[in-house]
């Protein structure tokens, strides 16, 4: 697949379009230290997880409802911390392009809704379409959530291509058919050095 044949994009969110990871160390870190955890091993599992897959995964002792007030802790946290939520380098520009030659482009995330709408709007992002983990019932590594915004978008995933920066982002995306683009050194079909570089891929 070449980039003149992607018909639509779509984007993870935190770490792709919104500059967040200090505020998701901050969080996890203070909800890791509040449950007898160690911060580094939580923050080694949060990023591009969903939250409810990271405390399952350190708390699976817990009844339902006790990892139920365990996630809406940490959600509580993150929801608060807005204060160096930026777009990431390049995130306007490459919208701006995408908005300029037509094509359509989405945001699927692992966050949930309440989440996702607040690091968006902090970081002046307004997908018309968000698909958030409060959509699927399988969230990433799972192919689910991308094939569902796809569908929204009403391109064929084959001709979509999905921009992530973690593992279990590209293993979705992967999973889903689309061709892949990775931030951060993450093996993809594309790898960015930043998002400037998929706007020069688009203009050339």
């Amino acid at each position: 697949m070449k980039i003149r044949d992607i018909r639509a994009v779509l984007f993870d969110m935190d770490g792709t379009l919104v500059d967040s990871d200090a505020v998701v160390d901050r969080s996890w870190s203070t909800w890791a230290t509040e449950y007898g955890l160690s911060p580094a091993d939580v923050l080694a599992v949060a990023h591009g997880n969903p939250a409810v897959a990271t405390v399952a995964h350190f708390l699976p002792n817990l009844s339902d409802s006790e990892r139920a007030v365990a996630g809406a802790r940490v959600l509580d946290l993150e929801c608060d911390d807005l204060s160096d939520v930026v777009p990431t380098p390049g995130a306007h520009e490459l919208i701006a392009t995408l908005d300029r030659l037509g094509l359509p482009w989405a945001v699927y995330t692992s966050a949930p809704n309440r989440l996702a709408k607040v690091r968006l709007e902090a970081a002046g992002i307004s997908p018309s379409i968000l698909v958030t983990i409060d959509d699927v019932a399988h969230g990433k590594p799972d192919p689910e959530g991308y094939l569902r915004v796809a569908e929204l978008v009403g391109v064929d995933i084959q001709h979509c291509l999905v921009v992530e920066d973690t593992q279990v982002g590209l293993a979705a995306g992967r999973a889903s058919g689309a061709t892949t683009a990775g931030l951060k050194g993450v093996p993809a079909d594309i790898r960015l050095p930043d998002l400037h570089h998929l706007v020069q891929l688009f203009t050339e």
